[in-house]
């Protein structure tokens, strides 16, 4: 049974894992795609500023949350013993981590010239941030936290392209935009999907050992619900690349709409699958 500061944890990690996948996934689509979506400079900006911003709350709100749980109160949230302890540990290290990585974004995407890269570099930096605590650095397997990175990268590349696209696709005048930035994305995909679903399955094996945990543990199922999801957003983005986008490079306006509301339900689905991490991270424990 979940208590307050059990939800409160995952709330923050949900805000964590959306605001920096989120943020980071505009910013590489942004390089990557830097044409296609160039008529929506300005508001990806304003989208990055926001969800960095989003990231810098969850982390200070989780950084908070620690303290209330080890406390048992609310007091915990704000009492400088307490904080301070746990600022000399790696909660406090990834805290640092996750702060100068998103003031970094923010900075970087207001700042010409280089600004690009240095808002890159805060991605990266936010991201492997998630290496440095939780089950992953107990493993003490080298590679490992690369591993998660480079998976943490592509879920940030799936879950960038969703918002600039379906935008494009909601615009007449950018409709060849949007079926060109659908027909690329595709085809880097094919290659970064499957290396992500690999690295996922890399790492639940590595945590969990024994692959009958997957069916006997709170955190087995909580997997394989996770896994479920991620193979219904899979068969959806193989309907955008397969039909809509071939559709829409053919002039066909009912394929933009249809895609734009596929992109809808693929948001909603990939929100899901991040709540069930968050809620791995959180809350469950791995299997003895």
């Amino acid at each position: 049974m979940l208590d307050i500061w059990g939800i409160g944890a995952i709330l923050s990690k949900l805000m964590l894992y959306v605001g920096i996948s989120g943020a980071t996934g505009l910013l590489i689509i942004r390089a990557a795609f830097a044409e296609l979506v160039s008529p929506l400079g300005d508001r990806m900006r304003g989208q990055i500023a926001l969800l960095a911003g989003l990231a810098l709350a969850g982390s200070f709100l989780g950084f908070m949350l620690r303290g209330a749980a080890l406390t048992g109160g609310a007091d915990g949230m704000t009492d400088p013993e307490m904080l301070g302890l746990l600022w000399q540990t790696s909660v406090g290290d990834v805290l640092v981590y996750r702060v100068v990585g998103t003031v970094l974004m923010i900075f970087g995407i207001f700042t010409p010239l280089v600004g690009q890269w240095i808002a890159l570099a805060g991605g990266m930096i936010a991201l492997w941030s998630f290496a440095q605590i939780g089950h992953v650095p107990e493993l003490e397997i080298t590679g490992v936290r690369l591993l998660l990175l480079l998976h943490l990268l592509g879920v940030a590349f799936w879950v960038g392209i969703l918002g600039p696209l379906r935008t494009l696709s909601q615009r007449q005048e950018y409709l060849n935009n949007a079926a060109m930035l659908g027909h690329r994305f595709g085809q880097v995909a094919s290659i970064i999907v499957p290396a992500l679903i690999l690295a996922g399955l890399l790492m639940a094996w590595m945590l969990l050992g024994d692959m009958r945990a997957l069916m006997t543990t709170s955190y087995g199922q909580t997997v394989l619900i996770k896994l479920a999801l991620v193979g219904v957003a899979l068969t959806l983005a193989a309907a955008n690349k397969l039909r809509f986008v071939p559709a829409m490079q053919s002039g066909d306006n009912n394929a933009a709409r249809h895609l734009a509301r596929s992109i809808e339900i693929e948001t909603v689905i990939i929100l899901m699958v991040l709540a069930a991490t968050a809620t791995l991270t959180s809350v469950l424990t791995l299997p003895n």
